[in-house]
């Protein structure tokens, strides 16, 4: 390999090493956005009760203060974001269940 091809080849995964943090923390927000979609597509159905509803958006609420304070100094660490991930994954099963348990408004 050539010096030029070394190089490039340094700077592409430099530059992939900056933007997969960015591009986890968008993927962390649009998810954020979905579930806010789907709480809102169950209110106006029906699926979701006044009380179910409220308990979800407390939930989104709680992982948005997770992420706040993930972001509070400026970055997100590896580990935060594995948390914060897991918590949307709870939070989308609570969603679904809450969706899906015949109780209607």
């Amino acid at each position: 390999m050539n010096i030029t091809a070394i190089t490039a080849a340094v700077a592409g995964a430099l530059a992939l090493a900056i933007a997969a943090p960015a591009m986890a923390d968008t993927f962390i927000d649009q998810r954020q956005a979905n579930q806010e979609q789907r709480i809102d597509q169950g209110v106006r159905s029906g699926a979701l009760t006044p009380a179910e509803a409220a308990r979800l958006e407390r939930g989104q609420a709680r992982i948005e203060r997770m992420e706040s304070r993930a972001l509070a100094d400026g970055r997100m660490t590896p580990l935060e974001r594995r948390r914060i991930m897991h918590a949307q994954d709870v939070q989308s099963h609570h969603i679904y269940r809450q969706k899906h348990d015949r109780q209607h408004r």
